[in-house]
């Protein structure tokens, strides 16, 4: 994939916020003084002035149950590179200081038995010809939405039974002029808005002009009508993810620096014109929060970014290990006054940054015939999910590291907020035995256990898709047994791309059943991979169907 430059016109949809002063550009530029932090700051990024993009008109799409399932593509077509912000910096490898990562958890514990899933299905398969197969997906009230590259969805309802599809996502355009009717993309992205009861699909366009085709469904039925907006970007949201909170779907992107966005959710849930909002500058991939259940966080609360940086990687310029957080606190009446936070720090324990080396794609070793393929260690893995308590709140995360001698292991974290700033509450790196574990997706059910999906292999294994669980009273930074949601037949021989993600949501009806999709291979092949879906359940999670956990404030 070509760079692109960042753009400071009024081109391409977008522009920048022009101020009079130096005290005017101080206290709007959207960005607070660095705190203070003697010996752990090398350099702060240079995050931009608030960029405020041109409002995207919506069109109406057909309904999805009257869209024929077209299907086709090319076998053996890869998409373009996952793009390199730090091409200079390729192949970087942080030293060899740690043997093993000490928060390593060497063995699975029966602290609490992980369960099988109940539900275990197929899921879309390589209907286009590409790869990787960025599979992903999300539960919603009555229904379950998977999206692949590039790019199809399916619906099906909560026993696995699939409803409608696969679907090309751009026969929703079909009856509308735009690029979106023409493009497959991909980077597909699937979230269920529970605080409105919708659903939010999405993809990129990785070519001028830029952007993302978003589709918001106009109630809780997948199968329905959409609003579908063409939003142009100054820039490639390469690797977009996108994040529900109640006053923007927030987005982070991999641009020429890497990016956060705030997109008008209040509008586009009414279908009506919705602009944007962009701050770029950062150092690592922004992962935006997004509100699992159906509890709001308490008023005002802005919308929540995480990313993670490692002293030995020189772009990060840090020298202290750490999770940050920033907020993006959005004004849709004047946007100018949109602020994005200095980073709250947050030490961690030391980790290995990447695998295999900085954007080294031939890394995590398959059963033969397979090729080495991408770890996707450089950035935080989907999701970052927050849940709202009685008594705090909880934001959850998970990257890949080196938990090693170059094998691949999750950390994992669980940070709270009671009053004030958001503190570690714990973490850990699973990494159990000698095998691989890297893609994951984590989440929390509503009693407060958190579960794990990921892929797994090794020379003497086809890759799997497997997951554990951890209970709120097990011991802090472990997670239990593993159970395995489908076992791999085969081995990737034709690309070393693999993932990019993968995707654990939480029932926001029961606040305990876990949807996890994935990729896996049924047989060996070059390219013609397969997707699963399963949904389980952690030991000891009390159903708000009978139990209401969790209220609206």
């Amino acid at each position: 994939m070509k760079f692109f430059s960042d753009k400071r016109g009024c081109s391409n949809g977008g522009f920048p916020v022009i101020f009079v002063s130096a005290l005017l550009l101080a206290s709007l530029s959207g960005f607070s003084q660095a705190q203070t932090n003697p010996g752990n700051q090398l350099t702060q990024p240079q995050i931009s002035r608030p960029w405020v993009g041109v409002s995207a008109n919506p069109v109406l799409s057909p309904a999805v149950r009257d869209i024929s399932d077209l299907i086709g593509g090319s076998p053996g077509k890869e998409r373009p590179p996952r793009r390199n912000p730090h091409p200079e910096l390729t192949g970087r490898l942080s030293p060899p200081a740690l043997a093993d990562d000490p928060l390593r958890q060497k063995a699975t514990l029966l602290l609490s038995a992980t369960p099988p899933p109940h539900v275990s299905v197929e899921g879309i398969g390589n209907l286009a010809g590409v790869t990787p197969p960025d599979p992903v997906g999300a539960v919603g009230t009555h229904h379950y939405v998977q999206m692949v590259n590039a790019t199809y969805f399916s619906i099906y309802d909560k026993k696995g039974n699939l409803l409608k599809g696969p679907t090309p996502f751009k026969s929703l355009w079909n009856e509308a002029d735009g690029l979106c009717a023409a493009i497959h993309d991909g980077d597909p992205v699937v979230v269920f808005d529970a605080l409105a009861d919708r659903w939010v699909l999405a993809q990129l366009r990785f070519n001028a002009p830029f952007g993302l085709c978003v589709a918001v469904s106009r109630n809780s039925d997948p199968a329905g009508s959409y609003h579908l907006y063409e939003f142009t970007f100054p820039d490639n949201p390469d690797y977009f993810k996108l994040g529900v909170w109640p006053d923007a779907y927030y987005v982070g992107a991999n641009e020429t620096t890497y990016s956060a966005y705030a997109l008008e959710r209040d509008k586009m849930l009414l279908g009506q014109p919705a602009q944007f909002i962009r701050f770029t500058g950062e150092t690592n991939f922004l992962m935006p929060a997004t509100v699992d259940g159906n509890t709001l966080p308490p008023a005002n609360t802005p919308g929540f970014f995480y990313t993670f940086k490692n002293r030995d990687f020189p772009a990060h310029g840090v020298t202290t290990n750490r999770l940050e957080i920033r907020s993006f606190l959005v004004d849709w009446v004047n946007p100018a006054l949109s602020t994005f936070s200095a980073p709250l720090i947050l030490p961690i324990a030391d980790f290995k940054y990447t695998v295999c080396g900085f954007f080294i794609q031939d890394c995590i070793p398959q059963r033969a015939p397979g090729l080495l393929v991408d770890a996707v260690s450089e950035w935080p893995m989907w999701r970052l999910p927050y849940r709202r308590f009685t008594s705090h709140e909880v934001l959850v995360g998970n990257f890949t590291v080196d938990a090693g001698a170059g094998q691949a292991g999750i950390r994992w974290f669980e940070l709270r907020r009671t009053t004030g700033d958001w503190f570690l509450y714990q973490e850990g790196t699973f990494a159990p035995d000698s095998l691989q574990r890297w893609m994951g997706s984590i989440a929390m059910d509503g009693s407060g256990n958190i579960a794990l999906g990921y892929s797994v292999s090794g020379p003497t294994i086809f890759p799997d898709l497997r997951y554990t669980t951890r209970r709120e009273s097990d011991p802090p930074g472990v997670l239990g047994s593993e159970a395995v949601l489908v076992s791999g037949g085969g081995a990737q021989t034709g690309s070393n791309r693999w993932g990019d993600y993968s995707a654990l949501t939480v029932d926001p009806v029961d606040h305990c059943t876990f949807w996890y999709t994935g990729e896996y291979y049924s047989g060996t092949s070059p390219f013609q991979w397969s997707s699963r879906i399963g949904a389980f359940r952690a030991p000891g999670c009390i159903s708000s169907l009978f139990f209401p956990l969790v209220f609206k404030p």
